[in-house]
Order: C-alpha cells, then sequence, then structure tokens
C-alpha cells in the first residue's frame, strides 16, 4: 500500500489505485465524463493545491530563488489546520490502500507535486 505521486494525464501503471488530482482546475477541454478514462484523475481534490496566487508565482518562477520562495509559501499554506488534516488523511490511507496523486506539469522538480511528496512523507505517508 503507498502513495504515488504521477503527472496527471499519463498511462496509469499496475497498482496505482485511485488517482486524485492535485490541482486548482480540471483539465481544459476534457469533458468531466472523461477524466478518469483519459487518465487525469479519478477524484478532484483542489484543497492540496496551491492557492491561485501560489500558482501564478511558481509558474512565473524563472530561479532557483522564485522556486524556493514558491516552495516556503506553498509548505506555509499547507500547514494550516485544515491542510495538515488533508495531509494526515492522504498519509493514514497510503497505509491502507493504494492511491495516486498528481498534477499536471511536465517537469516534476518544478511543480508543487514534488513539494506534495515531501510534505506526505513527514506526515508518514507510505510513498512509492
Amino acid at each position: 500500500m503507498a502513495i504515488r505521486v504521477v503527472r496527471l494525464g499519463s498511462p496509469r501503471v499496475p497498482g496505482e489505485g485511485l488517482r486524485i488530482g492535485t490541482v486548482r482546475r480540471p483539465p481544459r477541454g476534457v469533458p468531466k465524463a472523461e477524466f478518469a478514462s483519459r487518465d487525469f484523475y479519478d477524484v478532484w481534490l483542489p484543497e492540496a493545491a496551491p492557492s491561485e496566487e501560489l500558482v501564478k508565482l511558481a509558474q512565473s518562477a524563472v530561479s532557483d530563488r522564485d522556486w524556493a520562495a514558491f516552495k516556503r509559501h506553498y509548505r506555509t499554506e499547507m500547514g494550516q489546520p485544515d491542510k495538515a488534516r488533508l495531509l494526515a488523511l492522504l498519509s493514514a490511507l497510503s497505509r491502507q490502500t493504494d492511491l495516486s496523486v498528481g498534477c499536471y506539469c511536465e517537469d516534476e522538480t518544478r511543480c508543487h507535486r514534488s513539494v506534495l511528496r515531501d510534505l506526505l512523507a513527514e506526515h508518514g505517508a507510505e510513498l512509492r
């Protein structure tokens, strides 16, 4: 049992489990009924995504310093009580079942999912 961190829209792998979209917006031009069949996500969880303001900050990050600022702000957001409970829930679920969380970004190193991976690990999640 574990959480995989994936790129939404990528082909699913065996044992991936429920795919959760931790993104601010649904995929453009894709009918809602096709989100799962087109390998985006089964369940949408925008509460685990950065705020609209932070999405803009991440997209405009050109230097390592800019990216570090985004990471710091996203960690602060995810440290709020409701977000921390969400991280705790996902971490607990990872010890009971397979699931995956993800975002659309091509480069995970410059995507909030890299930070989300670290946060989940810090909350005791089983990661794959």
